[in-house]
C-alpha cells in the first residue's frame, strides 16, 4: 500500500495487504507484532510473559520516530505556515506575488518528495512559501466573502479531528481496497481540475463549471472528502512508522506529508465557502 503523499511513497511506507511499513514482512502472530519481527529493519528486543528477552533480528536503534516527535514537527511546520500566512495577510501582499510563492512552494514540495532523506530547512522553506500564498489568497477571498477564511480554518480543524477520531476507533479502516479507491479518485479529481483550468484559460470563462454554481459545490465537497481520505492514509503511515521504530528523521517527513494534506483541505474549504456565499 502506498500513501497519498509523494513524500511517503518515496520513503518505503509500503506493505502488501493494506498495512503500511518500511518494506517489512508480515507481523508475528504472537508477542509484540513489530518489535520481534525478523524482517523488521528497525526491530527491538521483546520481553515474553515469563521475562525471557528475545534478541532482535536487527541492532537496537536510538532516536526513533515517536508520536511526540511527529506531533512536535507537525506543530512546528504548521506553525510556520500560520505565521507566514498572517504576515502576508497583515502586509496586504499582492495576489500575484502570492501565486509566485505558490509556485515556489510547489517546487520545494516536489524537491523534498524526491529526496532520499528529510531536510528540515527545505520543509520549513516550503512552509514559509505555502504560508505566504495561503495568506494572500485567504485575504483576497475573505474580502469578497467575509468570514470565509475563518470558516475554512474551522472546517479543516473539524475534518482533522473527525478523521482522527474515526481512525482511532477503527470506524475508518485503511485497507488495500480503500487505498486503491482513494488513489483512483485522486487521479480523476486532479485530471478534471486540470481540464477545467485549461478550458477556462482557452475559453476565458469558468471552464467546465467545476468551480462555481451547484456543480462547483459538489466538486468542492468531493475535494474535502478526498482530503479526509488522504488524512486516513497518512495516519496509517504514521502509526506504522512509529510501530516499526523508524528513524527519527521520518518525523519530519510525516509532518511534511500531513501539512500537504491539511493545506489541500483548507484550500478546498476556502473555495467551497466562497462559492456558497456567492450563490
Amino acid at each position: 500500500m502506498r500513501s497519498s503523499n509523494p513524500v511517503f511513497t518515496r520513503r518505503g511506507f509500503s506493505r502488501d495487504g493494506g498495512y503500511a511499513g518500511f518494506n517489512a514482512g508480515p507481523q508475528l502472530a504472537t508477542g509484540t507484532p513489530y518489535a520481534g519481527s525478523p524482517t523488521n529493519p528497525y526491530a527491538q528486543p521483546q520481553v515474553g510473559p515469563d521475562g525471557t528477552v528475545t534478541p532482535p533480528a536487527a541492532p537496537p536503534r536510538g532516536g526513533v520516530m515517536t508520536i511526540d516527535s511527529v506531533v512536535s514537527r507537525t506543530a512546528l511546520t504548521l506553525g510556520t505556515v500560520i505565521v507566514a500566512a498572517a504576515a502576508a495577510w497583515i502586509s496586504d501582499m499582492p495576489l500575484g506575488l502570492g501565486f509566485l510563492f505558490a509556485l515556489v512552494g510547489m517546487g520545494l514540495a516536489l524537491w523534498q518528495s524526491f529526496r532520499r532523506k528529510a531536510s528540515p530547512p527545505l520543509i520549513l522553506a516550503y512552509a514559509v512559501a505555502e504560508g505566504l500564498f495561503l495568506g494572500t489568497i485567504s485575504a483576497a477571498i475573505n474580502a469578497a466573502a467575509p468570514g470565509a477564511a475563518m470558516q475554512a480554518v474551522l472546517g479543516t480543524m473539524a475534518v482533522f479531528a473527525g478523521v482522527l477520531f474515526m481512525y482511532k476507533q477503527r470506524i475508518i479502516r485503511v485497507t488495500a481496497r480503500f487505498t486503491r479507491f482513494v488513489m483512483a479518485a485522486a487521479i480523476g479529481f486532479v485530471l478534471l481540475s486540470a481540464v477545467n483550468l485549461i478550458v477556462a484559460v482557452i475559453g476565458d470563462g469558468n471552464g467546465l463549471g467545476l468551480r462555481d454554481g451547484g456543480l462547483g459545490v459538489l466538486f468542492g465537497i468531493a475535494g474535502v472528502v478526498l482530503g479526509a481520505c488522504f488524512l486516513a492514509l497518512d495516519f496509517k503511515m504514521v502509526e506504522d512508522g512509529v510501530a516499526y521504530g523508524a528513524p527519527e528523521e521520518e518525523s519530519w517527513l510525516a509532518a511534511f506529508g500531513l501539512t500537504l494534506t491539511l493545506v489541500w483541505i483548507y484550500l478546498e474549504f476556502l473555495r467551497l465557502v466562497y462559492i456558497l456565499q456567492g450563490e
